[in-house]
């Protein structure tokens, strides 16, 4: 929209595509074509087969798609709870505070997410808080992760409410709690929905920090994937990544149609 003349618009759209292509579609194009070849010694595969879906839709690959789902949308919903949260109440501190508030959220993502799993699985490998071996240490490990991003979003969301509509309610005699589940959060809704997607999908594909900590009956889809691999299984394991991105913008799909939907009330 900010380019008018026509040369200028097929100039980017030219620039456009000699980035996108090479840099984003082709490797999601070639692990597409992976999973469907029975051999690839050329440019080309030689041949074509949907035994590897058959493979990685069933048995423990599905079981792993579940184990995925579920960590993702748990950690996510704890993400969501707990940045939304700290989000609120740092829009109420002064602005050393906030900043410290912030920058302790950002913290995990700051360091390598292997440097956070280490810690995680120090710190609660023993009691009186003690999970590893469990299914919630992962689970755990994935929302420590996915806080920041869910609290820098509803934190920006937050700076941009109109603060008329809060003082409108107040001065009606509303509660601060009534203002907060009637007001605040219905305004705050679209960037909820934004940041439970970005957690989502951030959780999904999350490998290093759950390759130190799940236990052999939780194990998340990345890591099958990586062991397939590992393994010379790379026509399978390009099976598992499609299911994984399928599954992936699936969700995404549908939040953001409960976003859109949110947007219009």
């Amino acid at each position: 929209m900010l380019v008018h003349s026509r040369k200028g618009k097929w100039a980017t759209w030219a620039v456009f595509f000699v980035l996108f292509l090479p840099l984003f579609a082709l490797p999601l194009l070639v692990v597409l074509a992976a999973s469907f070849a029975t051999n690839w010694s050329s440019v080309l595969p030689s041949g074509f087969t949907t035994g590897h879906y058959t493979a990685a839709t069933r048995g423990e690959s599905l079981q792993a798609l579940t184990t995925s789902l579920v960590t993702a949308l748990t950690a996510s919903v704890l993400a969501l709870v707990v940045g939304t949260w700290a989000a609120l109440a740092g829009h109420a501190l002064k602005k050393r505070g906030k900043r410290l508030l912030d920058a302790l959220f950002m913290l995990p993502v700051a360091v390598p997410s292997v440097v956070v799993g280490l810690a995680i699985l120090v710190a609660f490998s023993k009691p009186p808080v003690l999970l590893n071996g469990t299914r919630w240490i992962v689970i755990l490990a994935h929302a420590v992760l996915v806080t920041a991003f869910a609290h820098q979003s509803v934190s920006a969301a937050i700076v941009r409410l109109d603060p008329a509509y809060e003082q409108a309610a107040a001065s009606l005699g509303a509660r601060p709690s009534y203002v907060l589940w009637r007001v605040r959060l219905p305004l705050l809704l679209p960037s909820l929905t934004a940041a439970a997607g970005l957690c989502f999908a951030l959780s999904m594909g999350e490998l290093s920090a759950t390759m130190m900590l799940y236990p052999p009956d939780w194990t998340p889809l990345p890591v099958q994937i990586y062991a397939a691999t590992d393994r010379g299984a790379l026509f399978t394991g390009s099976a598992l990544a499609v299911v994984l991105m399928t599954a992936t913008v699936l969700v995404l799909f549908l939040v953001s149609r409960i976003r859109t939907k949110a947007s219009y009330r």
